[in-house]
């Protein structure tokens, strides 16, 4: 029985990704540094920010990585005002409200940027636990951010479900032993069900919440 949903934030709940890939080409700009577009991809995997900047720029002292992160969170912000969600997320929100199923965010974005974002929706205080970066050591696909979203939403795994954009996101609640819905068009369906979800949807308004309880059927 589906008793509570975990999601990720960005490409889940909102529609953020270009805006991602926006502010980290303006922060690598500002260093002199050419990314392509095709290797800023790697910020859409639902990285932490540290594992990002140490990808592109190497073992940097944790000093550093702090002040190049803050840059880029800051970057991030003055994009952030054109963040729409996701298609359907809303009314999809409201449907587990009604039927009284618990959810939770368990985002690799900073405790700062998920608290501001889901404040801006004002959907913030519908969540019954907000798990960020800065509440693990490793980000995805090491499971330990979902497992904590888990455990505090208080049910068995096996009565959850994780929502899902990314292949580490997948890999992650699969390894914590938690069903996957992907989110994804239909071009990118295929990689989500190779790395585990058990379905993958375009948005929220093509699925219903009967739908998702068939899973746990």
């Amino acid at each position: 029985m589906l008793r509570g949903v975990i999601f990720d934030m960005d490409g889940v709940l909102i529609n953020s990704h270009p805006i991602h890939k926006r502010a980290w080409k303006k922060f690598f700009e500002s260093l002199d540094s050419e990314i392509s577009d095709a290797e800023l991809d790697f910020v859409l995997d639902g990285r932490k920010k540290e594992d990002i900047l140490r990808h592109f720029l190497g073992d940097l002292p944790d000093a550093e990585i702090r002040e190049f992160g803050h840059r880029k969170e800051m970057l991030f912000r003055e994009e952030a005002l054109a963040i729409e969600p996701v298609e359907g997320v809303l009314e999809f929100l409201d449907q587990l409200t009604r039927s009284g199923i618990e959810f939770a965010v368990a985002s690799c974005g900073s405790k700062s940027r998920v608290h501001y974002i889901l404040r801006q929706l004002n959907i913030h205080d519908q969540f019954a636990a907000i798990v960020t970066a800065d509440d693990v050591q490793c980000g995805k696909p090491d499971p330990d951010i979902f497992r904590k979203a888990a455990d505090r939403l208080g049910s068995r795994y096996s009565d959850l479900l994780v929502c899902e954009d990314a292949i580490s996101g997948v890999q992650a609640a699969k390894a914590a032993g938690i069903k996957c819905l992907g989110i994804a068009d239909h071009a990118r369906a295929d990689e989500l069900l190779e790395a585990g979800a058990e379905r993958v949807i375009a948005n929220f308004a093509s699925m219903s919440l009967p739908q998702l309880e068939e899973l746990f059927a």
